[in-house]
């Protein structure tokens, strides 16, 4: 019975659900790592998106108009972290960690403010953005049961990470960002204008993650609940490591960082322990980081053995080889 429930095609559709917010977020931290900005406020640019996108929506009964807001809320963020380490010269991690908890408190104190309400924004509605309806192609097999009749941000997630993978690879854009993550004095040196494309890098990510907030509030649930996240920007941010910093190995990362939390969903519903189950995505990130932590320790002690071979003394006048 689990078995079945699990390989089948309304899971797999969860799994592409469920991996929507992991995917937007760790694309969004990856332009920032790799232009050389490390990135821990996904938490904070998720929460702060999910709460304007509920509150702009359901007060304008526009869900576009709330995406819009999402998108800004998480660009804000990003753009706070640039000045305060762009320009003050503040730690990244912990201005990431600072915000990160303000925006938990301010998202709770600002719908109390307006709604007299500390749990959420339920009391304005349902205010959802649209899914895509597969229509005449409902009947295909695999197709219309998994990949058509999403949420139109799952879509959207998959064209980012498309999108990200060219950026990176291809794009002048993409080159710099490299440059300027692997060796920025070099970079500007080279005529790059590095604190210039270290805010694009990380206001991209902050409204990459305000993106993944707007699904959380007006798709994977219908409207803002205090700390919603649950540590889903971290979540993003293990596999942004675990899959190397490659775009290709991060998406597939957060996929199956969204297969564990799907899979502790459709548990949920069998008859297993709910304290398990809800153990299962933190679990599986944990595990991951292990995973990344063991192969990053083997690849650097073969590097230093390499390096630190000796060489077979050369007599004086004699052939070397």
């Amino acid at each position: 019975m689990i078995w079945d429930a699990l390989f089948s095609t309304l899971f797999l559709a969860a799994v592409l659900r469920v991996a929507t917010p992991l995917l937007l977020a760790a694309m969004g931290g990856l332009i920032s790592e790799t232009a050389g900005v490390p990135n821990i406020t996904l938490e904070g640019s998720m929460l702060s998106g999910a709460c304007a996108g509920a509150l702009v929506g359901g007060f304008t009964g526009n869900p576009w108009l709330g995406l819009i807001a999402a998108i800004v809320g998480g660009a804000i963020i990003g753009i706070l972290l640039g000045v305060l380490h762009l320009e003050f010269g503040a730690d990244p991690i912990i201005v990431g960690i600072g915000l990160n908890l303000l925006v938990a408190g301010f998202t709770t104190f600002i719908v109390f403010s307006l709604l007299g309400d500390k749990s959420g924004t339920s009391s304005l509605g349902r205010n959802l953005l649209p899914t895509i309806e597969p229509g005449p192609l409902a009947g295909i097999p695999f197709l219309g049961d998994v990949l058509l009749g999403q949420h139109i941000l799952t879509y959207v997630a998959f064209l980012v990470w498309a999108a990200v993978a060219l950026l990176l690879a291809r794009a002048t854009f993409g080159v710099h960002l490299r440059a300027i993550g692997q060796n920025p004095l070099a970079a500007a040196t080279a005529g790059i204008s590095v604190k210039r494309l270290q805010y694009a890098a990380v206001i991209i990510c902050g409204s990459l993650a305000g993106t993944a907030g707007a699904f959380l509030s007006m798709g994977y649930v219908s409207s803002f609940i205090r700390d919603m996240t649950a540590g889903r920007g971290f979540i993003a941010l293990a596999a942004i490591f675990l899959g190397g910093m490659r775009p290709l190995g991060v998406g597939f990362a957060a996929l199956a960082f969204g297969f564990f939390e799907a899979l502790s969903i459709r548990l949920g519903n069998l008859d297993v322990p709910s304290q398990l189950v809800q153990t299962i995505p933190y679990i599986a990130t944990l595990i991951g980081l292990g995973l990344f932590a063991w192969r990053e320790t083997t690849r650097r002690r073969r590097g230093s053995g390499a390096t630190g071979q000796r060489r077979r003394p050369v007599t004086p006048g004699a052939d070397p080889a």
